[in-house]
């Protein structure tokens, strides 16, 4: 199955829904950066959320989402531009951590701490909100953010499952959200509705599909209103990285230059390696004193 999210209403438009399938883009991530199981359901619950939470904005406007916390993982970063695309990071890309049932747990990986959601939506100063992390199981964690940060109640639910090779199977998502005039009777139903649901990846090893997802939460009048595909993307440039040495300044770059004869930078979103050789160091220390001289 491809990779899309669709957007609904339901219960008389009161219900904003959301539905995703995620595994080739969860894969992407597992394989760019090696995941180990438990890395790989965090950062493709995070991944998944993220490409669905980028689908309220319009293209160009930018989101990143950051887990500050203690746990093995040693913290996540993702990012999107609202495209429908997203690319993320983390601290330990090797966690495996098992509960005694043998699933893994996400939530002792991530760990305590906070939930950091910054958004640039290119028309006013950029802007973090925060809010705990109340279980590291990701979707929890955005309810949570969603309903303290925004006064949005919602329902969350994220899965990835991964294989025995380590392979991302099937990896998806779906957030509701109750609309002003949402009737507490409606929130109930879907309470019970989401309480009865198999879990996301369940449903998509069944082959189900972001509409079928859709239509096990929702009331018979729902209405699907858009379909966006979406993927794992990273638009690093080696632009980007000169940008960032010749923020260093002109005396750190000779420095550099002295103790390695080139510069070479990893990316640590696609790993990607950018190389500067000795004349494009050279280069960006002219730059980089030019315009130490112009400020």
């Amino acid at each position: 199955m491809e990779d899309y999210v669709v957007k609904a209403y339901a219960y008389d438009g009161t219900v904003r829904m959301y539905a995703a399938s995620t595994t080739r883009l969860v894969e992407d991530a597992r394989r760019i950066h090696d995941l180990w199981p438990t890395s790989a359901a965090a950062l493709g619950r995070t991944l998944t959320a993220v490409a669905i939470m980028g689908t309220t904005y319009p293209a160009g406007d930018e989101l990143t989402i950051r887990f500050e916390s203690d746990g093995d993982l040693g913290g996540m970063i993702v990012t999107t531009k609202c495209d429908g695309y997203v690319r993320g990071t983390l601290g330990n890309p090797h966690v495996l951590m098992q509960k005694p049932d043998g699933k893994l747990d996400v939530g002792g990986a991530v760990g305590k701490g906070f939930l950091h959601v910054t958004k640039d939506l290119k028309v006013r100063d950029i802007f973090t909100s925060t809010s705990e992390i109340v279980t590291g199981e990701i979707g929890d964690d955005f309810a949570y953010y969603f309903a303290q940060s925004e006064q949005i109640p919602s329902v969350v639910a994220l899965g990835v499952k991964v294989g025995e090779d380590n392979a991302v199977m099937h990896a998806g998502g779906i957030i509701l959200q109750a609309m002003p005039g949402c009737k507490e009777e409606t929130i109930a139903t879907i309470e019970a509705r989401a309480s009865a649901m198999a879990n996301v990846t369940t449903l998509l090893e069944d082959r189900k599909t972001p509409e079928d997802l859709i239509a096990v939460l929702a009331d018979e009048n729902a209405r699907i209103l858009e379909r966006k595909p979406l993927g794992y993307r990273c638009d690093c440039s080696k632009e980007t990285f000169e940008r960032g040495l010749i923020a260093l300044g002109n005396e750190e770059l000779r420095s550099l230059l002295e103790e390695q004869g080139t510069i070479e930078t990893t990316c640590h979103f696609c790993q990607a390696i950018w190389r500067f050789t000795e004349v494009d160091v050279r280069r960006l220390m002219k730059q980089s004193k030019e315009k130490g001289s112009a400020s």
